[in-house]
């Protein structure tokens, strides 16, 4: 089994921001293999087949801070050890240091400044589980905090739709073939991308 968590902020005035990008992720994932959503007290979940493997749709709805909070209520519920996170655990979520539209598939490590991530960590006690980071860009001028939670400009809400395609085909990689075939695939062509951009971009 394999606990799918999107991070972002609930409510409707979070939906379309650049931290919710997790949130869309799960959200398209449960629309392409039939996986109803049923908002819990602390979360969104689902539970159903991903590609023919068992799998938990998770949005976490204790805000992007305390997302660890959910995600560990979930991983007791369904009884996942600690040990078997880096393989059984998947976070999405948004990244600064990423290109908008852009995508990467990590199997650990830190929180890189990501609160949210950073949460998981803490409840969870390990930072050894898998993700997919999704590039929102950044603005030097505009504060951190203030850009993650504004929309996407109208020219990038195509690159958006198309990542969190991309996304949703990393996820299906992950679950069926692994995450080193994931890596491989995806990060390689992200790299193949840059390399080919002008060099005045």
């Amino acid at each position: 089994m394999f606990i799918i968590v999107g991070l972002g902020n609930p409510g409707n005035k979070y939906s379309r921001t650049r931290h919710n990008v997790g949130f869309r992720v799960i959200e398209r994932l449960s629309k392409i293999y039939n996986i109803p959503l049923e908002e819990k007290e602390m979360f969104v979940i689902g539970k159903g087949a991903l590609e023919g493997t068992e799998s938990v749709l998770l949005k976490p709805l204790t805000y992007m801070n305390r997302s660890g909070i959910a995600v560990k209520k979930v991983l007791n519920k369904f009884y996942i050890p600690q040990d078997e996170l880096a393989v059984k655990l998947l976070v999405i979520h948004d990244d600064l240091d990423l290109d908008t539209g852009k995508i990467k598939i990590r199997k650990n490590g830190s929180s890189g400044g990501h609160k949210g991530v950073e949460s998981i960590i803490r409840e969870t006690g390990t930072k050894y589980f898998m993700r997919i980071k999704i590039g929102i860009g950044r603005e030097k001028d505009v504060p951190v905090e203030q850009y993650v939670l504004s929309n996407f400009r109208p020219h990038e809400k195509n690159l958006i739709e198309d990542v969190i395609i991309n996304a949703c085909d990393a996820v299906a990689v992950i679950t069926t073939k692994g995450i080193e075939k994931a890596m491989n695939t995806f990060n390689r062509a992200a790299k193949s991308d840059a390399e080919q951009a002008p060099e005045n971009q």
